[in-house]
């Protein structure tokens, strides 16, 4: 099972990558499929599996609390690394990001992969309780730490947008109504929404692959390394235990151990570059967690 999930997930990353390096993709056609990915594909991915499961009963709630509370966890060990390694303010929001902040996309492929929809389902849900959290504390700390001096009421709107406006919160909220409600799909949309989550993960994976390069890793090993080992040794630990404990089991449990598991988000970067953060530490984080997770995810999928 850990050959087939990941090969298939790690195999498009490295085309992403070699179809970069040998000039068959460029920044803009990066750019383009990620805004395509960000606000259309990937939303209607989870607004179509959450809308036409059975949620009634179905929802793992101990897991979504789990998720918050390892994540809660892992941002308070971050902010003692700021402190231990001396961190500077200019680095310190996108080190704390990387301690946490996971890659959706590679999460709900391998979840597809290794899971099926229900795995989707639940993994769906998951990260629409915890991307809201996630952002409240990146963008808190990144204001926090940016040196300017933002009014309370500012930095209270610059984190309602990022929630309000997050096109995958949107997905999952509505996927929730339309299976509270409706549940079910007309023939022909529901094989429109399967056209169009087939394009979905391959693309991602393609765009994600050709976004990572190895030059942003001069001068940035070290701090991306701690929080490499906080992201990818430290959260899978804490969220390993606090499943055992709320007795979370089953698929639940395999798609919580794929969550904890996860390498660092690429929105490290966008978030880093809007609010006055070492955008550089941002690429390294990415890069290095990326390649690190291949050996935590099969940890993962092997408990």
């Amino acid at each position: 099972m850990v050959i087939s999930s990941l090969f298939p997930v790690f195999a498009l990353l490295l085309l992403g990558h070699l179809l970069k390096r040998f000039k068959l993709t460029n920044d803009d056609f990066l750019k383009t499929s990620d805004r395509l990915i960000y606000y259309i594909f990937f939303p209607v991915l989870v607004f179509w599996k959450i809308g036409g499961a059975d949620t009634g009963s179905g929802i793992s709630w101990d897991l979504c609390l789990v998720g918050i509370i390892a994540i809660a966890a892992i941002y308070l060990v971050s902010a003692l690394a700021l402190k231990m390694f001396t961190v500077s303010a200019f680095k310190a929001g996108t080190f704390s990001q990387s301690c946490y902040r996971f890659n959706t996309y590679i999460g709900m492929a391998i979840v597809y992969n290794a899971l099926g929809d229900e795995g989707v389902k639940h993994f769906s849900i998951l990260i629409g309780f915890v991307i809201p959290f996630i952002n409240v504390l990146a963008v808190s700390t990144l204001i926090w730490y940016s040196g300017e001096r933002v009014v309370f009421s500012e930095r209270i709107r610059v984190t309602l947008r990022e929630i309000v406006t997050n096109p995958l919160i949107i997905g999952c909220l509505t996927g929730l109504l339309y299976a509270r409600f409706i549940n079910r799909f007309p023939a022909f949309l529901d094989n429109a929404f399967s056209l169009s989550s087939a394009v979905a993960l391959p693309l991602a994976l393609i765009s994600i692959g050709g976004a990572l390069t190895m030059k942003s890793l001069r001068g940035n090993l070290g701090l991306s390394m701690v929080a490499a080992v906080i992201k990818l040794l430290l959260l899978p630990v804490a969220g390993y235990l606090l499943l055992g404990f709320f007795q979370v089991s089953g698929v639940p449990f395999k798609v919580g151990m794929i969550y904890f598991t996860l390498p660092a988000s690429a929105s490290i970067y966008v978030l880093s570059a809007q609010l006055n953060s070492d955008t550089e530490l941002a690429s390294a984080a990415i890069v290095l967690s990326t390649l690190l997770s291949f050996f935590s995810l099969t940890v993962g999928l092997l408990l």
